[in-house]
């Protein structure tokens, strides 16, 4: 399964649900239209997460931003 997944909150949000339940992110970025594009360290982490924000993902292909880069911390 993926590391990567887009979810329904801010930025921010997801980032606080990741720390709540330990788990490391490897990158995320806010996506154009609304919501976060988040990847996971491992893809045990991604599942917890998924877990966690079911009824918030975002089924299918979103638009990302053609390039972006952040700052840790995450």
């Amino acid at each position: 399964m993926s590391r990567a997944l887009n979810v329904k909150l801010t930025e921010p949000q997801v980032l606080a649900k990741c720390r709540e339940a330990g788990v490391s992110v490897s990158a995320s970025e806010p996506l154009p239209d609304g919501g976060t594009h988040l990847v996971c360290t491992t893809g045990q982490g991604a599942d917890e997460m998924r877990l966690r924000f079911k009824g918030r993902i975002i089924a299918g292909a979103v638009r990302r931003l053609p390039f972006y880069t952040r700052q840790g911390p995450w």
